[in-house]
């Protein structure tokens, strides 16, 4: 599968709304602070980033990385660099 690509804040964004999405933690209305995506080399499946340290998340390990498992299965990190152009025109 292709993986489609996103921005480090795209990537953080879908991860926190698949998160806060799951019937345990609304339940509980725990709020999970999810951690900015950190590029490395892509892995055995592709996968070029990955994310560690989410707070507030005792008890949810198993969700987070199933959370983690299909977005990275979805989602690469965007690694190109816009060319914003030289804003003085020289």
């Amino acid at each position: 599968m292709i993986r489609k690509t996103l921005n480090a804040s795209q990537l953080q964004q879908e991860v926190n709304r698949r998160i806060h999405r799951l019937q345990e933690i609304v339940e509980d209305g725990v709020k999970i602070r999810v951690p900015r995506p950190q590029l490395q080399e892509p892995d055995k499946t592709g996968c070029n980033w990955n994310m560690t340290h989410f707070g507030n998340a005792v008890g949810f390990e198993r969700d987070i990385e199933g959370v983690l498992k299909a977005v990275r299965a979805e989602y690469n990190l965007n690694t190109e660099v816009k060319d914003t152009g030289n804003p003085f025109g020289d």
